[in-house]
């Protein structure tokens, strides 16, 4: 991918290692819900691919004496405190100035679609940390808090995207920060709250399926950026070979291709993302079109 660099502001953190439980009116989605169950109450706290869990990491906290993790616990209360210390130090190496480097990218692309647009703000993290939705845990994988309008982004996950779930490539990266910040422009745009007020007198399965149209428009608004992204000199971000890497990664986290690697059999209402086959399509849909009005999941057949 071509991309300009971005001089980090005060919108992109690096918090470092922190304490984090799961305590604090947090909830993580995705493949703990395969294993464990999701909680209708946990849905659209923290949202995207991000909510994708490492196996083994899971499998640890929910069942090797991991569910004191449950309780809360200690750690840093503001997230911005370990920022404050000058200990870390943002888009200080080469995977994190990639995600600073995609991230400015997308204020440019959606501050020319919405009038008024707020940008979220980028925080790194390490292991563990807080977010404004409780823990961050490098388990869940990126993710997007609502209550703070942040992306949160352990960079390791990228090695994990890649060699756990076979899809390499600086696009396949960029397709997973665009994607959290198309959960942004849902909550700026208020299709967020739409959506939350739905869920609260759904079903679970009914919630679970509202869940899924917001992740597919996300990955539509993830498109719509890598369609629309041009370098200072014009250029487009995206290259030759780009748009298939971002589309073996929209593969690797459906819902149906998780579960099987899991030894599942894949269950339709449990699906909170969708399938691999309704991710490429909705991903494909914003990188042809370049027209966020073209990602409206929530009137049409998925």
């Amino acid at each position: 991918m071509r991309l300009d660099d971005y001089d980090p502001g005060d919108d992109i953190r690096d918090l470092g290692r922190g304490g984090g439980g799961f305590g604090g009116g947090g909830g993580g989605g995705g493949m703990g819900g395969l294993l464990i169950g999701l909680l209708p109450m946990l849905l659209g706290r923290k949202m995207g691919c991000g909510t994708i869990l490492i196996l083994g990491v899971l499998a640890f906290l929910f069942f090797g004496g991991g569910m004191n993790m449950l309780s809360g616990g200690g750690g840093t209360a503001d997230p911005a405190a370990d920022s404050r210390s000058g200990a870390n130090v943002a888009c200080d190496t080469q995977a994190e100035r990639f995600a600073c480097n995609v991230f400015g990218s997308t204020h440019q692309v959606w501050g020319e679609l919405i009038n008024g647009y707020r940008k979220p703000t980028l925080n790194f993290f390490t292991d563990a940390n807080r977010s404004g939705c409780g823990a961050a845990q490098s388990a869940m994988g990126p993710f997007y808090c609502p209550a703070d309008q942040g992306v949160y982004l352990d960079t390791a996950f990228f090695r994990e995207l890649e060699q756990r779930f076979g899809a390499a490539g600086d696009a396949a990266q960029a397709y997973v920060i665009a994607h959290e910040v198309g959960h942004h422009i849902q909550t700026i745009t208020g299709i967020s709250d739409q959506v939350r007020s739905a869920q609260q007198r759904a079903s679970q399965a009914e919630g679970n399926a509202y869940q899924v149209r917001m992740e597919l428009q996300a990955d539509c608004y993830a498109g719509v950026w890598a369609a629309r992204a041009r370098t200072a000199a014009g250029q487009p971000v995206m290259e030759a070979g780009d748009m298939e890497e971002a589309m073996r990664a929209a593969n690797a986290i459906g819902d149906d291709t998780l579960m099987r690697s899991a030894g599942q059999r894949p269950v339709p209402e449990s699906f909170t993302h969708g399938t691999s086959e309704q991710r490429m399509t909705w991903l494909r849909r914003g990188l042809q079109s370049g027209d966020p009005r073209q990602c409206n999941a929530f009137d049409t057949a998925i």
